[in-house]
């Protein structure tokens, strides 16, 4: 009897031409690409990857992790090559460890980290529209400080989740960081969490910036979470800016 194994992957994605993580008929996905790779490396054999999460269509990825079982007595760093030599240009392999096969991607996660890049200047920048919001308003980073720290800590987080969420169970998640830092004419927000809603981090950006902008006040964020209402905020920010950059195991 063939021996099985499982295999952890650090991958990293430009999401653009991608119609997001999970697998769909007759569109092109990250599960998608990676299981064609592997199904042709086990003789046509149907494969499965498991993700840390899914990511929507746009956003992108600099350490995904993602985790299969094989029969195939491979090195990691053969595993590495072999899989990075028949991926598309806009997948890439970054590290391939051999683990448990208690490991799960998704069920053992401890933290997960995404970032949102803000271009604020007055011109766009063609070359970065899919990469980053433009937003070409005055932002006092100040406020939106001061407003993260009422996200930090656990809070039920519905007013920040997609209304078309399918999520079951509740929506109470545990925020370790939210913060905003000025480079020059790029914002960038980073939140990093025991997990994450639907479009949460998208919505949480939008609302951010309503407040850089003087449209609401850091303290009305307590009062947003206890509404647990989607309706009550504004729109969901573009998907280019947003990055998957860290998950965390136990």
């Amino acid at each position: 009897m063939t021996r099985m194994g499982r295999l952890k992957c650090t991958i990293q994605y430009d999401g653009i031409l991608f119609n997001g993580y999970q697998i769909q008929p007759n569109k092109r996905t990250i599960q998608g690409e990676i299981e064609k790779v592997l199904s042709k490396m086990h003789k046509g054999q149907d494969m499965r990857i498991v993700g840390s999460g899914r990511t929507d269509a746009g956003v992108h990825a600099l350490g995904q992790v993602i985790h299969f079982d094989s029969s195939l007595e491979i090195h990691e760093t053969g595993w590495k090559k072999a899989l990075n030599a028949q991926l598309p240009d806009d997948i890439y392999v970054l590290r391939v460890e051999k683990v448990d096969s208690n490991f799960h991607a998704r069920f053992d996660v401890k933290e997960k980290e995404y970032h949102y890049l803000v271009l604020n200047q007055e011109a766009p920048d063609l070359f970065k529209r899919n990469y980053m919001l433009h937003f070409p308003y005055s932002i006092d980073t100040g406020k939106i400080q001061e407003a993260c720290r009422f996200l930090e800590g656990t809070h039920d987080f519905t007013t920040f989740s997609s209304s078309k969420a399918t999520v079951k169970g509740d929506k109470v998640r545990t925020i370790y960081e939210a913060s905003c830092e000025r480079k020059g004419n790029q914002i960038e927000f980073i939140f990093r969490g025991s997990g994450f809603l639907y479009n949460m981090v998208r919505i949480l950006v939008g609302v951010l910036l309503d407040v850089g902008q003087g449209k609401m006040k850091p303290e009305d964020i307590p009062i947003l979470l206890e509404k647990r209402d989607r309706t009550v905020v504004g729109k969901t920010m573009d998907a280019g800016g947003l990055y998957m950059w860290k998950v965390t195991y136990k």
